[in-house]
């Protein structure tokens, strides 16, 4: 596969994003399609522009960096994991988002980024916090019930 070659990936929400070939196959659950020619005409994702987006900039941030064995030094990964807490320091919506977009497109260092960060969010809490936690994600309408 050439490495100037272009995906496009489109949201639920009409949104398109051209992205290098290597940044798509990051994304492993589109793997198939990029390989037998279905994504030639762009690949319609299950995901809002704004969580692609996100994905996105993760996929090419880990692309680009280099890789730890690449280097003398450790400074690579410590940079890389200064970006990823950044990364991850968003509001917990979006975090469900990001976890749920990385289990979807079968991104695992994405899902285990955002998967430990709602680990370490959530130690701690009692059980009534934890509800709270997440009870507003899936019932927001409910959300002044427990302010």
């Amino acid at each position: 596969m050439s490495t100037n070659r272009k995906i496009t990936l489109k949201s639920t929400d009409n949104q398109a994003f051209e992205v290098e070939e290597a940044v798509a196959l990051e994304l492993q659950a589109i793997k198939p399609m990029m390989e037998d020619g279905r994504a030639d005409n762009g690949i319609i994702l299950g995901l809002s522009g704004v969580t692609l987006s996100k994905v996105i900039m993760y996929c090419k941030k880990h692309v680009e960096s280099p890789k730890s064995d690449d280097c003398a030094t450790g400074a690579v990964d410590d940079d890389l994991k200064a970006w990823d807490a950044e990364f991850v320091n968003v509001d917990r919506d979006t975090l469900f988002d990001l976890v749920i977009a990385a289990h979807y497109l079968d991104i695992k260092s994405l899902l285990e980024l955002t998967c430990e960060t709602v680990l370490d969010l959530t130690e701690g809490k009692t059980q009534e916090e934890l509800t709270k936690w997440f009870y507003f994600k899936f019932h927001p309408e409910n959300q002044s019930a427990f302010e």
